[in-house]
């Protein structure tokens, strides 16, 4: 018998497809992983130590060996040692993120974002390729990565300021660097290590490879600007607007203030003194993390007390900065946790060893090709760009002689396929730290920068058969 009270569809709870946080999205691939571990069979190969001072592969030693399967406990485990073994990067951004807490308790950064935006009124899309192009340089140069995590809690902020949404504030840091990395022209953690065990002149074909990163470059800031502009007229497209216009509540600039102080106007200066001390040492000093963090820190140290901090409200800002980067800090120790799975179960070579064997198989004129997608295969195995060029060149050049493919555009064809998915693939920590500190979902960044990856691969294509055939051919 009815009860005379039917269900309103009010009170009907629509149950809504919500995408797995990210912890759960990076730990749901290191038990798929781990599954694979029983099907795929384990194997090695010899390594030894080259004139660069690089562990490198040896071609023609790969060996079946016991299988090494990661069983249920494993898979815990995995988490542990990948945050033992991303420890560098996961303190570099803790340290880092204090550092900007100082600098953020100053109140000079966002006085001067509020600055910039009054004075850029009705002009602020002109902003993107400024920014873009000083990225694209860092990751053309100098192979600029960790380094871009501090300027997404900068330009975040700054894109919402100025009307935008935070995947424009993402993407100019992000896209700028990655593209500028993947098209590089003198990038000594890609070109510079694959040169070198290709036994090529270093840098050598350079000028070809910058009218390639001036191309690349020039349509991911198109790419940006156009979507700026769109979002910038009607906000509610933004497949982010929900979640900005929640955090925009605790996140804004100060509205009464645009004018900064002498003591600001000195923080700034340091700030962007530091940014020219990082780029020299990391190109003539070779910093890597332990070095840029210091250097941040010691910029963090001075910001506070030119802008009269007490030395507890330091520590105090220091910490606040940490906080904020939790997220962003742990998702790097996940990320690793799928390398280590491969790596202790021994299917990272075998993965390496079957890709290699399909290229081979290829008729010469598609042979570039094949190496361009199993480089993009293996990318997502190993995102490091001087750890895959160790990895794979040694056994991409003899496969590049036998099969009648120029040694440098196999170089090429190792810096499209390691580059271009760097910017979408969740085992790249960088990138998933990045998005984590920006607050934007994987998903979301996937829909909205895959049709410009798509042309990418398209373009990467196309460049490598052009050069294959007409620049450097064999």
């Amino acid at each position: 018998m009815s009860d005379g009270h039917a269900p309103s569809t009010e009170n009907k709870i629509k149950k809504k497809f919500t995408f797995p946080h990210v912890f759960v999205l990076l730990f749901g691939l290191i038990i798929l992983t781990s599954l694979l571990t029983y099907i795929i069979p384990a194997g090695e190969f010899e390594r030894e130590m080259n004139e660069q001072g690089r562990t490198v592969v040896i071609d023609g030693t790969y060996q079946a060996v016991s299988s090494n399967p990661t069983g249920f406990f494993g898979i815990f485990e995995a988490v542990h040692k990948g945050m033992v073994q991303g420890a560098e990067i996961i303190f570099f951004i803790f340290i880092v993120g204090g550092a900007f807490g100082i600098l953020s308790a100053t109140q000079a950064i966002e006085t001067g974002f509020a600055s910039v935006a009054t004075k850029l009124a009705s002009k602020e899309v002109y902003l993107i390729p400024i920014v873009m192009l000083l990225f694209a340089l860092g990751g053309g140069t100098f192979g600029m990565s960790e380094e871009t995590i501090p300027f997404i809690m900068i330009l975040v902020p700054l894109a919402l300021k100025l009307g935008f949404d935070s995947l424009v504030g993402a993407g100019m840091v992000i896209i700028g660097s990655c593209i500028g990395f993947t098209a590089s022209f003198m990038n000594p953690f890609t070109i510079g290590v694959a040169q070198g065990i290709a036994e090529l002149p270093q840098f050598s074909g350079m000028g070809v490879r910058f009218i390639i990163w001036i191309i690349f470059v020039s349509i991911s800031i198109i790419f940006v600007m156009l979507y700026a502009k769109k979002i910038k007229k009607n906000p509610e497209k933004s497949s982010m607007y929900k979640i900005d216009q929640q955090r925009t509540i605790t996140e804004t600039f100060p509205e009464h203030e645009t004018r900064l102080t002498t003591r600001q106007w000195i923080i700034i200066g340091l700030l962007i003194a530091s940014i020219i001390m990082l780029a020299i040492g990391v190109i003539y000093f070779h910093w890597y993390i332990m070095e840029i963090a210091s250097l941040f820190l010691v910029m963090g140290v001075f910001a506070g007390f030119i802008g009269r901090l007490r030395v507890n409200q330091i520590a105090e800002a220091f910490i606040n900065g940490c906080k904020d980067l939790i997220v962003g800090a742990l998702v790097v120790g996940f990320a690793f946790g799928i390398l280590v799975v491969l790596e202790e179960s021994k299917t990272i070579d075998t993965i390496l060893f079957t890709a290699s064997n399909l290229v081979s198989q290829l008729p010469t004129t598609f042979s570039a090709m094949g190496i361009y997608l199993m480089q993009s295969f293996i990318n997502f195995f190993v995102p490091s760009g001087s750890g895959q060029a160790a990895l794979t060149m040694p056994l991409v050049t003899p496969l590049s002689d036998l099969t009648g493919v120029n040694r440098q555009t196999a170089v090429m064809a190792f810096q499209f396929g390691d580059g271009i998915s760097n910017a979408i693939t969740p085992t790249t920590g960088v990138l998933m730290a990045s998005l984590a500190i920006a607050k934007i979902p994987w998903t979301v960044w996937l829909r909205w920068v895959m049709p410009l990856l798509v042309l990418f691969y398209i373009l990467g294509a196309v460049t490598l058969t052009i050069i294959h055939l007409f620049v450097w051919p064999a």
